[in-house]
């Protein structure tokens, strides 16, 4: 999968801070979308505390692999789709995380049959599209593209 590719949509899509920020749930935050847990360095640090681009990137680095393979939980056939479909499912895993992405049935069920216009349509039936808006709408162009 190309990295660089999905960093720079999920920097239009999260942002990219280099500052501890709460994010739209109050929880604080850095980089693009690191939500800050227990054994980060910036854990318990106080808002608008400075974190380095390098930082920055190193997270990114870690919270990919770790939402490829989250992703590769619900689609175990992630690495056999298209390109297209995998930058989008990681998009979205990184979003709202594997257990709320499981609960798409129909939009995997698309997915896996490589029928790209249902899958499109099946993810903005949901409560994620309507909280995500723009995001979603880009990505559901995204995977539409692909039936084309």
């Amino acid at each position: 999968m190309n990295v660089d590719k999905l960093r720079e949509q999920l920097k239009i899509d999260e942002g990219v801070k280099y500052e501890v920020y709460k994010d739209h749930l109050g929880y604080p935050t850095f980089g693009i979308g690191h939500l800050v847990v227990e054994g980060d360095d910036e854990y318990g640090q106080e808002v608008g505390t400075p974190v380095s681009e390098e930082r920055v990137n190193a997270i990114f680095e870690s919270d990919v692999e770790k939402f490829v393979s989250e992703s590769e939980k619900v689609f175990p056939n992630l690495k056999e789709l298209p390109e297209e479909a995998q930058q989008v499912i990681v998009n979205m895993c990184f979003n709202m995380g594997a257990p709320r992405l499981s609960k798409f049935k129909k939009f995997i069920a698309a997915v896996n049959d490589g029928n790209w216009s249902t899958a499109a349509v099946e993810m903005m039936d949901s409560r994620w599209a309507t909280q995500v808006g723009v995001r979603a709408e880009r990505l559901r162009d995204r995977v539409q593209a692909l039936s084309n």
